[in-house]
């Protein structure tokens, strides 16, 4: 029943539950898992109320064609994000929520951000052709990450 709003960070995760699991289960786990929620009791739970940070699941489609897929729809509020910061934002999102034992299988689909958030960041001082020529690097994204066959990429490739 959540309504989202123009300032929700939105993000699709393509969903396989472990057998057993219903998918808005499984969606509700994701929205948790990649905001306030937590496996252990923390004593600073009671001091401040979560609901204003927390991820919600508000939509969820079966992926046509395949078994036990579904795309789960989450909504982020920016009040959980530091402004300024892509590194807070994905670590936020995309961080721990890959090894969840709930889901078979897990992968981010699409991510919207807002332009009021987008505008926070700095991005490169000269821009990003200068950057592409110092790398020659063109016709790709720019990643300064490790590719780890766990998040879906195949150990082959």
């Amino acid at each position: 029943d959540y309504k989202t709003k123009d300032t929700d960070i939105l993000a699709a995760f393509r969903v396989t539950p472990q057998p057993g699991v219903p998918p808005e289960e499984a969606g509700a786990a994701v929205a948790a898992e990649s905001s306030t929620g937590t496996w252990t009791t923390v004593w600073t739970d009671g001091l401040t109320s979560l609901d204003r940070y927390k991820g919600r699941c508000y939509h969820i489609d079966p992926v046509p064609g395949e078994d036990n897929q579904y795309i789960a729809y989450v909504a982020y509020p920016l009040d959980l994000f530091e402004e300024g910061s892509v590194t807070n934002m994905f670590t936020s999102i995309v961080g721990n929520v890959f090894g969840f034992k709930a889901l078979r299988a897990l992968r981010l689909e699409d991510l919207r951000i807002p332009t009021c958030y987008t505008k926070t960041f700095q991005g490169p001082p000269h821009g990003i052709q200068v950057e592409r020529d110092k790398l020659n690097k063109y016709g790709r994204p720019l990643l300064g990450c490790t590719i780890k066959p766990k998040l879906g990429y195949p150990q082959k490739t």
